[in-house]
C-alpha cells in the first residue's frame, strides 16, 4: 500500500514537471513569435526603402554612407534574431523581462524607420541631407541599442554573461562612444570611417562567434 501511494506521487511530480516544462516552452515560442513579428516588419522597412532607390532612380539622391549604415543595421538585426534563441535559456519569465525585450525590439525598427523615412521633401530628395540632419536621432537610438543588448545579456543570467570575454564589455563601450562623437559631428570622413569599420567588426564578430570551431 506505501509503494502504491509512493508511485501515485512520483506520478504527479512528473506530470507537475512535465506541465511546467511544456508552459515554459510556450512562453518561449510565445516571445519568440513576437519578437519575429517585429524584426521582420524592420527587415521589410529596410528592403522597401532600398528598392525604391531602384524603382525610382530619379526621385532621390542616394548616399553610400547611408546605404552602408542600411546594411549595418541589416546585419545586427540578423545577428539579434540569431542571438535570441539564447532566451530559451531563461527557465522562468516575469512580465517586466518581457517588456523589457519587446521594447528592445523596437528600438531596431525604429532605427529602421529613421533610415529611410517616408519622403524627402523636406531634404531636396537627397538622403545625405536628410542623413546628416537626423543624425543625432539616429546615432542616440544606435547607442542606447548597445545599452539594451548589455541588459538583454545580463537577463539571460549571470551565468551567461559570465561565459563572454573583455571584448563584449569594450565592444559596447568603444561603440557607444564613436556615436555620441558621430552625434557631434558633420565631418564626412570620419562618418564614413566608422561605417566601414562597424560593418568589418560585426562580421568578423559574427564569424568568430559562431563560424569559427
Amino acid at each position: 500500500m506505501q509503494f502504491g501511494k509512493s508511485k501515485f506521487l512520483c506520478n504527479i511530480i512528473l506530470f507537475s514537471f512535465q506541465n511546467l516544462k511544456t508552459f515554459f516552452m510556450d512562453t518561449f515560442v510565445h516571445i519568440k513569435t513576437v519578437i519575429g513579428i517585429i524584426l521582420s516588419i524592420s527587415i521589410a522597412l529596410l528592403l522597401q526603402g532600398t528598392v525604391k532607390l531602384i524603382q525610382h532612380p530619379g526621385r532621390t539622391k542616394p548616399y553610400w554612407v547611408h546605404l552602408l549604415w542600411a546594411l549595418y543595421v541589416f546585419l545586427i538585426l540578423i545577428h539579434f534574431w540569431w542571438w535570441e534563441y539564447k532566451l530559451k535559456q531563461i527557465s522562468e519569465w516575469i512580465f517586466p523581462e518581457y517588456f523589457f525585450i519587446i521594447m528592445y525590439i523596437m528600438i531596431y525598427y525604429v532605427l529602421c524607420a529613421l533610415l529611410f523615412p517616408s519622403d524627402l521633401n523636406d531634404y531636396n530628395g537627397s538622403f545625405e541631407n536628410y542623413f546628416y540632419s537626423r543624425k543625432k536621432w539616429f546615432f542616440g537610438v544606435l547607442a542606447f541599442s548597445y545599452v539594451a543588448d548589455f541588459i538583454d545579456t545580463f537577463i539571460k543570467g549571470k551565468q551567461y554573461l559570465a561565459s563572454f570575454s573583455w571584448e563584449y564589455p569594450i565592444r559596447a563601450i568603444a561603440h557607444i562612444v564613436l556615436c555620441i562623437v558621430a552625434m557631434q559631428t558633420n565631418n564626412k570622413k570620419f562618418h564614413s570611417t566608422i561605417v566601414i569599420l562597424f560593418i568589418l567588426y560585426e562580421i568578423t564578430y559574427i564569424l568568430r562567434m559562431y563560424l569559427v570551431v
